[in-house]
């Protein structure tokens, strides 16, 4: 197995990571529907140690025996092993280097250099041991000297780091190779994902000055579901109930909220209450919604090539599935010229479509939605635009991610109609601040607004859910008084 080979981080097969729990659990401090807010707390495992900081005569060590490692391995033989076959492999051999080199470490010191060796060969380096912890919703590495995570909706600086930005480059070429993307000088931006979905975001240099930028965005392995985040104070009870009719009816539902705010992991609570027979298409700028239902397709955009041709943009998948038989689309979020097309999907039988929009209030998400199409090249009038999104959308979903780190969902707004050129809005929930605590948190309550009778009350009629309609109104409006 001894000779002089290439670069680990050329030929090493990526190993897939440890399956990352999703985004930073929703939150809440008050139990919502009482006079005299409540602390809940959900359930949490202890937090783990904090990463201690590596000396540099650490590093210097560590990249000595692994120049030697790499001269004295196998990387054909290595890829034909299992991980834990290959991980053994590793060790043994880093183990004799130190014995030959006669290098001084405690068992400690050449344990922690064993597994980040075996993780630079194998795995994705020093962002190993921050893809297995499970409270982490974000990692954003800012160039080799500098590793960010946030933590509970708070961002925290840690002491990872990568050997040099040449390290951190070959990771992140590790990590987009997996799904058929590049990054390079030619093409310095790249969208990917982990394979256990987790979102990935690459700017290279010359964009990214002080070397490479990796931001990753966490997903839980078991998605959230609409009671949970009733249990941490997300939303209410009641509006919760209202949530799985919304979704159960067959509502047009557009997402709406800043980043990080969680629309991704609203939406996933949303289409669990799809049917089992109902056909649902999705298109994401990259894979990161985890469906159960049986019948899901899953579409994904494609960038350029280094000629500049063979892209797929959002607005090509979403034309496109219209051809495939869908009954419900979702896209993973709506940017562009694609806003057209989803209107026109859910205005002519694909009822139950969903999106995901950034921006901060239920009327931005609409004049959001129609500055898209107009910026599309469409030359139409104003309220042509506006008619088709009343005609369009049902719903629209407010979350926000709090100064205090935590998430809610601030409003469940219904689209009325046209009011002359104006679109009429009407809130069945809204979340209302009453102050914070002593250690900072911030206290409220979601409250109705007394709609006795929403918009989609017929349509719910339809699908036998007007009883659960009414009972959930009734409570929420109770609760209120």
């Amino acid at each position: 197995m001894f000779g002089r080979r290439s670069p680990a981080s050329e030929s090493a097969p990526p190993r897939a990571p440890t399956p990352a729990v999703a985004i930073t659990n929703f939150r809440g401090v008050t139990d919502t529907g009482r006079k005299t807010p409540v602390t809940i707390e959900p359930p949490s495992a202890p937090p783990p140690p904090p990463i201690e900081p590596r000396s540099d005569e650490y590093y210097v060590t560590k990249s000595m025996i692994f120049g030697a490692l790499i001269e004295g391995i196998d990387l054909s033989q290595l890829a034909r092993l299992d991980a834990d076959s290959a991980r053994e492999e590793i060790r043994d051999i880093v183990n004799e280097i130190i014995a030959i080199k006669n290098i001084v470490m405690s068992i400690s010191e050449q344990e922690d250099l064993l597994n980040d060796i075996c993780n630079d060969v194998l795995g994705y380096g020093p962002l190993e041991p921050l893809l297995a912890r499970d409270d982490i919703a974000d990692i954003m590495v800012n160039g080799a000297r500098q590793t960010f995570i946030e933590v509970g909706g708070k961002i925290q600086l840690t002491n990872v780091r990568f050997r040099d930005n040449a390290q951190l480059m070959n990771i992140c070429q590790r990590i987009v190779s997996q799904v058929g993307r590049r990054v390079d000088e030619a093409s310095p931006i790249c969208d990917a994902r982990l394979m256990d979905g987790s979102r990935v975001n690459v700017i290279a240099p010359p964009l990214a000055i002080d070397g490479p930028v990796l931001t990753i965005r966490k997903f839980r392995k078991d998605k959230l579901t609409l009671e949970q985040l009733v249990r941490y104070n997300c939303i209410s009870p009641e509006g919760g109930e209202i949530l799985k009719i919304i979704g159960r009816v067959r509502c047009n539902v557009l997402i709406s909220g800043g980043t990080g705010s969680g629309k991704t992991t609203l939406l996933n609570c949303l289409t669990h209450y799809i049917d089992e027979d109902e056909r649902v298409i999705t298109c994401e700028d990259a894979a990161e919604l985890q469906l159960q239902q049986q019948h899901v397709v899953r579409l994904e955009t494609r960038p350029p090539s280094l000629e500049g041709t063979g892209a797929v943009s959002m607005r090509d998948l979403v034309r496109n599935c219209l051809r495939m038989r869908p009954e419900r689309i979702i896209v993973g979020e709506v940017r562009g010229a694609e806003a057209f097309d989803l209107l026109q999907a859910m205005n002519t039988g694909h009822d139950g479509s969903m999106g995901t929009v950034h921006a901060n209030s239920p009327r931005e998400a609409l004049s959001r939605l129609e500055s898209m199409i107009t910026m599309g090249g469409f030359s139409l009038p104003a309220r042509t635009i506006r008619e088709m999104i009343v005609s369009s959308i049902d719903v629209i979903i407010q979350t926000a991610r709090l100064r205090d780190g935590s998430r809610r969902i601030t409003h469940i707004t219904e689209v009325m109609g046209l009011e002359g050129d104006v679109i009429i809005t009407q809130d069945l929930f809204l979340y209302e601040i009453d102050g914070e605590d002593a250690s900072g948190r911030i206290k409220g309550a979601h409250r109705s607004t007394g709609i006795g009778r929403p918009r989609f009350w017929e349509r719910a009629r339809y699908f036998g859910e007007e009883v659960r309609l009414a009972a959930a109104l009734d409570a929420s409006e109770q609760t209120t008084a």
